[in-house]
């Protein structure tokens, strides 16, 4: 896949800043996006190569629609952006609020970001979307392996299982226009998303490295994927 020009949201840091670095590393001009201004132009200046300072902010579609209209050709969109409460607590500890603060980032501002960017994604011979999930929404994984958590952090774990069917959705209405969908769970990162997170978590360059994989997926590669960080597929 010869892809030149990328899109990463929430890359001023953790996860979504490594991949930023990592397909500048590989050539690619890459939008990194960010919702302040400052910490975008720092980052990029800190990854250097073709590292070009993007404001947006994935909960406001006037934002976004601004920031859509400074690309006009999009090879890759990795839907980095994601919020998560402090705490592990369970559904019978959040309030509605604070679940649609949560699915405000991450479920519908992945649908308006990727929306936005379909007239440039569709000008890309080998268009790619990644969305970053997490392995903690299998519901498969939670009724077994992972039933230690006992229903924590179940906002932020229903959001990405929210997502994880959005792009299935999206990899089989967008499979006739050649634009490949698929979700990757990071894997627990060390990063400020959560107080779990940033306690116990590993290097984010590892996950970087395989979501820039699914960035760079050759043309038989799959779409509608849910892969973990080693490229297993994890159970929905």
């Amino acid at each position: 896949m010869q892809s030149s020009i990328a899109l990463v949201t929430g890359a001023n840091k953790g996860i979504g800043k490594e991949i930023a670095r990592q397909l500048a590393g590989a050539g690619l001009t890459v939008y990194l996006g960010a919702r302040d201004a400052g910490r975008a132009a720092e980052a990029a200046r800190e990854i250097g190569g073709d590292t070009r300072p993007l404001v947006i902010d994935v909960t406001d579609p006037a934002a976004v629609a601004a920031a859509a209209a400074q690309v006009d050709t999009l090879d890759v969109l990795v839907n980095n952006a994601g919020v998560s409460p402090a705490e592990a607590r369970p559904a019978q500890q959040e309030d509605a609020d604070a679940f649609r603060r949560v699915f405000e980032t991450n479920v519908f501002g992945v649908l308006t970001v990727t929306n936005a960017f379909l007239p440039a994604l569709r000008r890309s011979k080998s268009p790619r979307i990644v969305n970053l999930s997490s392995g903690t929404s299998s519901l498969t994984w939670a009724s077994g392996p992972m039933a230690e958590y006992r229903g924590g952090y179940a906002s932020y774990r229903s959001s990405k299982a929210a997502l994880n069917a959005l792009t299935v959705f999206y990899a089989q209405s967008l499979a006739a226009d050649g634009i490949k969908v698929n979700a990757l769970a990071p894997g627990l990162r060390r990063t400020d998303l959560n107080a779990t997170s940033a306690a116990t978590g590993g290097d984010p360059a590892e996950a970087a490295a395989a979501a820039v994989q699914l960035a760079l997926l050759p043309d038989d590669g799959p779409t509608g994927a849910f892969l973990n960080w080693d490229g297993t597929p994890v159970p929905r």
